[in-house]
């Protein structure tokens, strides 16, 4: 008997569906949203779901209008499909097959939003249970789309085929597997071929969507298909569907990727279409997705050299598609002096913590948190949805994204020509160089702004052939900054921040007061713009500047930090997040030059009235202590004054967001607190304590409530890889700096040490993640053995075990490798007797890997340590006693090739290397005494 729904239920249920989705009675919609929620723990909820998606004229009898109707059928799909996602393999095949049955035949509704959510109940169902619970769908979607019978509506056959491309696009791995002999794919692909011959638009362009999901991964069926995607394809390019031809576009790229040797032949008339394409001036959109076939081929270094003939037909249609169209230009005209202006909320991007560079003992000295200068406003593309017919886009935390940060075919086209200026060169500048002579005047201030724009794009491909032109380019450039259309002068700092590299290496001093230091100022002045924007490209090409002219800088750093201090006077919160990338950066590349007692006391001030109205839960906090650790790096301790507070803040932060942590994991109703909270807080207390005195670090751990080490010890055992990677840096620089307030909690912390140690934690996700997390461990411990000296004995046989594995196993990265035998080397210093008799075991691994790396203290103590083993065990040196003399020799040269290096611990390596080759290896051949 069919499953009949109870009236009075679906009543209720239509009702509720509505006001959870209506804002106009709040109360309504949270009791709506509540009983919803209640409702879902039913199995025969969904049922009632279904039935009110596929049966709109019933609903429409529940004194509902059309509007509503289509609001609650629509809501019922919502609903059904993350109830499927919860708890569809729990239901019974009766419930199953009535849910099955009333997504099919929502696919004939009249309304294309409607079938469009049935299709995506249709794909969770197969995701969520698989597709062989389901075989007959694909014949059934299949001979729909195709309108194998001849009588199947044009509604059915787009719903059908919309509902294939989202199983296509959900299930792709699941159909491209063998069942029984049979691959799914191998049957799909020729069909949907067959599809792109409807005299439906909407049909053809969803079986071409469909191609396309599975193109990428050229799947074997995809390979066997490949010729008649081929011949399919040029065909539909003349098709009069945009649509159809935007997925055309989207199939060439793809395959362009995978499979140049099939494109190449054809490079010609692919030139001839997708110039074509962008040209379009109804559709942005296929302009958009043709302009990314530049950029793709030109990424590729197969197929790029096949474009060299047709770049006098490329680059003009690039410059072409830089220019602001109309609707921008109404939008950007006259743009409003709003520096005074507070920012809104929803101009505030959320922050994160930049993520870190693991520490390295290899390379003899700790990284700091580099994090990269703000880039490009052309060279990179964010990752952008699909979105729907008159869908708002919007960003992962649900705000709207603003239209100037969207991936369009301006930047696009930008884009593009960067790579094509990179592989082609003075080709290209030769081309755009009358462009540029016919614009940059220009009475229409879009097409000034479009050639600065071209300028900037190709400075890091056509330099040579631009520096001729750059005596003159950079005075017009700066004389830009004063143009009355802000547009102009933001691209006008872009531009200048990408030719900040030549003028900060010109060698002659004239040369460089002539352009460097106006090109300076320029872009500092304009850091005070009076329209945000324009501050906000000013602080990233001088960021960019900061970076390429580095100690260039030094006898610029107080008119710079002046400069600064009136930005932190003067910036809305937006603009603060680049400010603080503009004084880290200044603080990485001139370090000890702020410690001017001068300096710290105009910029100090200004950073810490900042700190004082920034809240702890605030995500400015991110950048800003960002911006503090590299602050505190180069001042030292001049850092002093100010560190009290700041390490004092940082406990507090630690301490509620841990607490934070464990409230959200207890109750659900709390939400997990960002990580980023636990991860800056953690670097910050790792840059104080490297830049004081070691009496005075000691005293901040030591007086720190709650302990410094019991919040580091929960630190370490984080579920997050960025929070341990940072915790156990921050472990290591304790060794090194505060070792005796370290020492009592040592028994706690080197059981957590080891277990990080452990491969088996690494699984498939996070394997780059987990090695960063890995490396810090190994070099910590390092550092704490060679403080802790013979008390390290209780856990080197644990300590050993693991270290052996890691350089054992090929698939560990380099830098691993180097840090895990540095800490075992330094293990051996006083721990040699428990490490003797492995040394058979490890010696060779050891030698091959420590061989390369150049000298470093880290490096010398490892060797130590190694020789007092080879010195108890040097019978097992008779397996590569010779990568021993080599590497023994390498390590010779490299210190002596340094005069200031033959005293201190140098010489006693140099005696212990003497000690085991002279007697413990019996070795007196004249030559190796030389060589020693």
């Amino acid at each position: 008997m069919a499953w009949t729904p109870e009236k009075q239920s679906l009543q209720e249920l239509a009702t509720y569906l509505k006001d959870a989705l209506s804002g106009q009675d709040q109360n309504a919609q949270r009791y709506a949203t509540m009983m919803l929620g209640q409702a879902k723990s039913s199995p025969a909820t969904a049922n009632y779901l279904a039935y009110i998606l596929s049966n709109g004229p019933m609903v429409q009898g529940l004194a509902l209008s059309s509007a509503d109707n289509i609001l609650v059928r629509s809501s019922a799909a919502i609903n059904l499909k993350n109830i499927i996602r919860a708890h569809g393999k729990a239901y019974s095949e009766s419930h199953m097959a009535f849910i099955r049955s009333a997504a099919l035949s929502s696919l004939q509704d009249p309304n294309s939003q409607i079938r469009n959510f049935a299709g995506s109940v249709i794909s969770e169902i197969v995701q969520k249970s698989g597709i062989l619970t389901w075989p007959e769908l694909l014949p059934e979607l299949l001979a729909l789309a195709g309108n194998d019978t001849g009588n199947v509506s044009r509604e059915s056959q787009e719903g059908a085929m919309s509902a294939l491309s989202k199983v296509c696009e959900d299930n792709k791995q699941s159909l491209e597997k063998n069942y029984h002999g049979q691959r799914p794919l191998a049957i799909i692909i020729p069909k949907l071929l067959d599809i792109t011959s409807s005299p439906d638009a909407k049909v053809r362009a969803f079986a071409l969507t469909s191609i396309n999901a599975f193109i990428p991964q050229l799947s074997e069926a995809v390979v066997a298909s490949l010729d008649a995607i081929l011949t399919r394809l040029f065909h539909l390019a003349n098709d009069s569907s945009d649509s159809v031809r935007r997925n055309v576009c989207h199939s060439f790229t793809q395959l362009a990727e995978v499979a140049p040797d099939k494109i190449r032949p054809h490079v010609a008339g692919l030139v001839d279409f997708f110039v074509l394409q962008q040209r379009n001036p109804d559709d942005p959109d296929l302009a958009l997705d043709a302009a990314e076939f530049w950029l793709s081929v030109s990424e590729n270094r197969c197929l790029c050299p096949a474009l060299g003939p047709f770049l006098g037909q490329i680059v003009p249609v690039l410059l072409e598609s830089m220019v602001y169209d109309e609707e921008d230009v109404l939008r950007l005209e006259g743009d409003a002096n709003d520096a005074d202006q507070e920012d809104r909320a929803e101009d505030l991007k959320p922050q994160f913590a930049t993520t870190k560079n693991p520490r390295f003992a290899a390379n003899g000295h700790t990284s700091t948190n580099g994090q990269v200068s703000p880039g490009s406003q052309v060279a990179s593309r964010d990752d952008i949805d699909d979105l729907s017919e008159g869908e708002v886009e919007e960003s992962d935390d649900g705000t709207e994204v603003n239209l100037e940060d969207r991936w369009n075919l301006r930047k696009c086209s930008a884009a593009a020509l960067d790579v094509l200026a990179s592989n082609f060169h003075g080709a290209v500048f030769a081309i755009i160089l009358p462009y540029l002579t016919e614009n940059f005047r220009h009475p229409d201030w879009p097409n000034r702004e479009a050639a600065v724009l071209a300028i900037g794009a190709v400075a890091e491909g056509c330099m040579d052939a631009v520096t001729p032109h750059l005596p003159d380019l950079i005075p017009f450039l700066l004389s830009l900054l004063e143009d009355r259309e802000p547009v102009i002068r933001l691209i006008t700092c872009w531009a200048l921040g990408r030719y900040s590299s030549w003028a900060s290496h010109l060698q002659d001093l004239e040369d460089r007061k002539r352009y460097f230091e106006p090109m300076m100022e320029g872009i500092l002045q304009k850091m005070l713009d009076k329209n945000k924007r324009v501050q906000e490209a000013a602080a990233s090409a001088f960021a960019n500047l900061e970076e390429t002219a580095t100690k260039t800088l030094e006898p610029y750093c107080g008119p710079i930090i002046r400069q600064f201090v009136q930005c932190f006077e003067k910036y809305k919160d937006r603009n603060m997040f680049i400010l603080y990338d503009c004084v880290q950066t200044l603080a990485e590349h001139v370090g000890h030059t702020l410690r001017e007692p001068e300096l710290i006391n105009t910029l100090m001030p200004a950073i810490i009235q900042r700190w004082a109205k920034v809240s702890d839960q605030s995500q400015e906090i991110f950048p800003l202590l960002e911006c503090l650790s590299y602050v505190a790096t180069a001042l030292g301790d001049y850092f002093a004054p100010f560190a009290i507070p700041i390490f004092t803040r940082c406990i507090r932060i630690i301490h509620q967001s841990l607490q934070d942590y464990m409230k959200s994991i207890n109750n659900e109703a709390f939400d997990k607190p960002s990580k980023d909270f636990l991860v800056t807080s953690l670097d910050m207390l790792s840059a104080i304590i490297q830049a004081l005195h070691p009496p005075k670090g000691g005293e901040l751990v030591a007086t720190s409530q709650p302990r410094f080490f019991d919040l580091l010890n929960f630190c370490m055992e984080d579920p997050s890889n960025d929070v341990r990677q940072s915790s156990y840096a921050l472990l290591g620089d304790c060794a090194v700096n505060v070792f005796p307030q370290l020492q009592p909690y040592i028994p706690t912390l080197m059981p957590i040490l080891i277990r990080q140690l452990d491969l088996d934690s690494i699984n498939a996700d996070n394997v780059e993640q987990v090695f960063s997390v890995i490396n810090n461990a190994c070099w910590s411990c390092g550092e704490v053995a060679m403080k802790e000296g013979a008390g390290m004995e209780p856990y080197a046989e644990q300590i050993y075990e693991r270290l052996l594995r890691i350089i054992s196993n090929p698939e560990v990265p380099a830098s691993v490798n180097e840090n895990a035998v540095i800490a075992l080397g330094r293990l051996g210093v006083d721990c040699s007797s428990s490490l003797a008799p492995h040394l058979g075991e490890f010696a060779r691994p050891f030698l091959q890997i420590i061989g390369p790396f150049e000298y470093t203290e880290e490096k010398a103590n490892a060797f130590l340590g190694f020789n007092r083993m080879v010195a108890k065990n040097p019978q097992a040196m008779e397996i590569c006693v010779v990568e021993y003399f080599n590497a023994s020799a390498a390590y010779a040269r490299h210190a002596n090739s340094d005069p200031g290096r033959k005293s201190g611990e140098s010489g006693v390596l140099a005696a212990s290397f003497q000690q085991v080759c002279y007697n413990d290896l019996s070795i007196t051949t004249p030559s190796l005494r030389c060589v020693l």
